[in-house]
């Protein structure tokens, strides 16, 4: 019998929420790996630096615990050559014609409706709802109790913060960045960076892609 191990890429706290998730679906992580361990282990779960990742091979599968949309892809890149895997917590409401790429964490208590659809390496974090339709890019962070309205859709790297309100419809460009709290009733352009209610832009950050 082949034995499956599940790998963590990324020790901080985001990896530990990582944990709970994949420990809700009675399995267990194997071992972290993060490029600056700042201990050997964590609740029994042993932490090596980056440096000695094993081979990969079908029976290692890695899902990158990582918060920085940015970085997560570039770690992305680096990690080509395994087997990502998609994490959704048993407390989670996912409707049955969802669509989850490998990679993306769903938090507990999120609910996705019907017909949506989420890309590669996204974090839908603690509560945060998800309409109907709704389309999420690659490497897009949805923050806890965010709430996206029907027909959604999020360009890729986009942040979406803590509480903000996407009302249906509206487009989020690539790596724009939508401020804690924020109502969105129009279209965001790429990169731009968007607070209040209603929302308005108050800089445009260019991400190194």
């Amino acid at each position: 019998m082949v034995i499956r191990e599940i790998y963590i890429f990324g020790a901080s706290g985001h990896g530990k929420v990582v944990t709970d998730c994949i420990t809700s679906n009675d399995e267990s992580v194997t071992a972290f790996f993060d490029d600056a361990p700042n201990s050997s282990s964590w609740s029994t779960i042993p932490i090596h630096h980056s440096n000695s990742l094993p081979n990969a091979n079908p029976e290692n599968e890695i899902i990158i615990a990582i918060g920085s949309n940015s970085v997560r892809k570039k770690v992305s890149a680096r990690l080509n050559d395994f087997n990502f895997f998609k994490v959704v917590h048993n407390y989670a409401i996912v409707a049955s014609n969802v669509c989850i790429e490998q990679g993306t964490v769903v938090l507990p208590n999120v609910v996705i409706n019907s017909d949506a659809y989420i890309g590669k390496h996204c974090i839908i974090n603690t509560s945060a709802v998800i309409e109907h339709e709704c389309k999420i890019g690659d490497f897009v962070h949805v923050g806890p109790k965010a709430v996206l309205g029907g027909n959604v859709r999020v360009e890729e790297g986009a942040l979406i913060g803590i509480g903000a309100i996407l009302t249906p419809g509206v487009i989020i460009g690539k790596w724009a960045t939508i401020g804690a709290g924020t109502v969105i009733l129009n279209d965001v352009p790429d990169y731009a960076v968007v607070v209040g209610n209603p929302g308005k832009i108050i800089k445009y950050n260019r991400i190194n892609e």
